[in-house]
């Protein structure tokens, strides 16, 4: 996509960008991606250092584009992981859940392209002050960890592009190109995917999981557990837990030893429906089938590029 400020900067052709997800977004997800001509993305949050390593560089055999790595700076070994990522030399980062001045100076020393993902105008402008290249806005829609406000979408990234100087992408709640359209229309350079991308076939989240995925119907994800990190999750019998857990005024160590024993790793990665957590966003009530990561790509892009031109045929 010519003169798009996101695909300049990543050097990527077309401006759609697979989310960094636990569980869900190893290297062959990534690399298909990117060889799609989006941006992949290895989500390192579930990954050991050396596990990320390995992910990296079969990354690297796979495709021969630009790819990402997503770490939440909480991670308590992050040292290792950046230590890895300037090592393998990966050529874009993206930051979340914590301050990005801690790292984005070192990375950019680097010819690291750094980005961060924020859920409101204030993180928005700490990322911009921190020297970061771009901007990821979350809106309340999205799976997994999310912003303790629950702007949406289509309130939060208006607000970004009026007050951040760096390109926005927008995330949360997008699945199609006509959200695609919708999130350019609103001043979003691209978009950031993510619950689509758990129902692809290289998704390495549990075919369980992505077959829950595909029935969930409008209405079955929550945002709980605002005490510790909200997130957003399928109802099932472990949300059910939390709930009446929360019900009866758990303190916040009781929640973290209920939330504490593997439980997304259970439920995605090894497809325990009913015990464990079930990261996914909204968009997952509009996803209907499992189908190859390029074909996703292509089918986003194909309905964005109808969108728009519906639109233009409009009378006005």
């Amino acid at each position: 996509m010519t003169n798009n400020r996101i695909c300049s900067l990543f050097n990527i052709e077309l401006p759609i960008i697979q989310a960094g997800m636990i569980w869900c977004s190893g290297w062959e997800l990534a690399s298909a991606v990117s060889n799609a001509g989006g941006l992949g993305i290895i989500g390192a949050g579930s990954m050991y250092p050396d596990v990320l390593r390995t992910h990296i560089q079969k990354c690297k055999a796979a495709t021969s584009k630009p790819f990402a790595v997503n770490v939440p700076l909480l991670y308590p070994d992050i040292e290792k992981l950046m230590d890895i990522i300037i090592e393998e030399k990966v050529p874009i980062v993206f930051t979340s859940a914590g301050n990005p001045k801690t790292w984005t100076g070192k990375l950019k020393a680097q010819n690291i392209t750094v980005v961060h993902v924020v859920s409101n105008l204030k993180f928005a402008q700490k990322a911009q002050n921190a020297g970061v290249d771009a901007i990821v806005g979350e809106g309340f829609e999205a799976g997994g960890h999310n912003g303790r406000e629950e702007t949406t979408t289509l309130v939060l990234i208006p607000i970004l592009v009026k007050n951040i100087e760096l390109p926005v992408i927008a995330a949360g709640g997008i699945g199609t190109g006509k959200g695609m359209a919708a999130a350019f229309s609103l001043g979003a350079a691209a978009v950031q995917i993510g619950s689509r991308f758990v129902a692809s076939n290289e998704s390495s989240g549990h075919i369980n999981f992505k077959n829950k995925v595909v029935d969930a119907k409008e209405g079955d994800t929550v945002l709980t557990l605002k005490q510790l990190t909200p997130v957003r999750l399928i109802k099932n019998e472990f949300y059910d837990q939390v709930k009446e857990a929360e019900l009866k005024g758990a303190s916040i160590d009781e929640l973290k030893n209920l939330l504490g024993r593997a439980r997304a790793k259970k439920g995605m990665f090894e497809g325990n429906l009913n015990d464990g957590e079930l990261e996914i966003g909204q968009i997952s009530g509009n996803i209907n089938e499992i189908k190859p990561a390029a074909d996703i790509v292509q089918e986003i892009w194909n309905e964005f590029k109808t969108c728009i031109e519906e639109l233009k045929k409009l009378e006005l």
